[in-house]
């Protein structure tokens, strides 16, 4: 039986939605296709007239959370008091409490770098982030910006991972504070 396109593609992006949710929360091989089928309210059978493989879908998902994260960037006004809520976002206990809502770099870079076949989409989605933060916010030194996004972006990720991994809740509070306000402190403008 064929389904109405429209149908098709409502089916195909809540597969992508449960897919890239439960991947951020879980990682990929803490998922499987019954699980994530069951999630997006469909049979595991019809999976593959949406996707040849999960390694397929693994780098469907990449396209599809970056294209969000990428999105939510534009949410905060182009200016340094943007910037500075955009990096408080990104560096609050709500993101770090919830990973499978949040940005696929800080959810799964560790996992990716152990599958070639999703290292394309993220290398992607990674130079994208930073072209967007480089231009999308102002920055001390415009020559500069895109060196200035690197290091941020490194920063907020790996303050992202740090914070998540220590079961110390007052130590965790404590690196993302002081990576935002490290952050802010090279956002002001000249």
């Amino acid at each position: 039986m064929r389904y109405p396109a429209a149908e098709t593609a409502e089916k195909h992006q809540r597969i992508l939605d449960e897919a890239t949710r439960l991947f951020r929360d879980r990682g990929f091989d803490g998922v499987n296709i019954s699980e994530i089928m069951k999630s997006a309210g469909l049979t595991h059978g019809s999976f593959y007239n949406h996707f040849e493989s999960k390694n397929d879908l693994v780098s469907a998902c990449i396209v599809h959370g970056a294209t969000a994260s990428l999105a939510n960037m534009d949410l905060e006004q182009p200016t340094a008091a943007g910037k500075k809520a955009y990096v408080d976002e990104y560096l609050s206990v709500s993101h770090r409490d919830d990973p499978g809502s949040g940005c696929l770099m800080s959810a799964l870079a560790s996992e990716v770098r152990r599958e070639p076949y999703a290292q394309g989409a993220m290398t992607r989605f990674v130079h994208a982030f930073v072209d967007k933060l480089s231009t999308r916010f102002p920055w001390q030194k415009p020559r500069s910006a895109r060196r200035d996004a690197i290091r941020a972006t490194a920063a907020m990720v790996g303050g992202l991972l740090l914070a998540r991994a220590v079961n110390d809740e007052e130590f965790s509070l404590e690196i993302l504070r002081e990576v935002a306000d490290g952050l802010k402190d090279g956002f002001r403008e000249s």
